[in-house]
């Protein structure tokens, strides 16, 4: 059993090694997805129209390495 996969993003983005303002980045440009990267917190929110999203660390990690891995050669070339 995976356990619970969906963590706020204090904690996901320590685990990954960046900042909370890289991962809301990558949320807001589209890098990451709905419902495969992030979902919003089914916890009460103080602000429905802004809930509090969780993230997937498996998922994140996977397009965090491919976006780095594309930079490095993009600076290589």
């Amino acid at each position: 059993m995976l356990g619970n996969i969906w963590n706020p993003s204090k904690i996901t983005a320590k685990k990954l090694g960046i900042t909370e303002m890289k991962l809301f980045y990558l949320r807001e440009n589209g890098f990451l997805k709905p419902g495969i990267h992030w979902k919003s917190s089914p916890y009460g929110q103080k602000k429905p129209w802004n809930p509090e999203a969780l993230f997937n660390k498996i998922t994140c990690k996977k397009v965090i390495e491919k976006l780095y891995l594309e930079h490095e050669d993009s600076i290589a070339a």
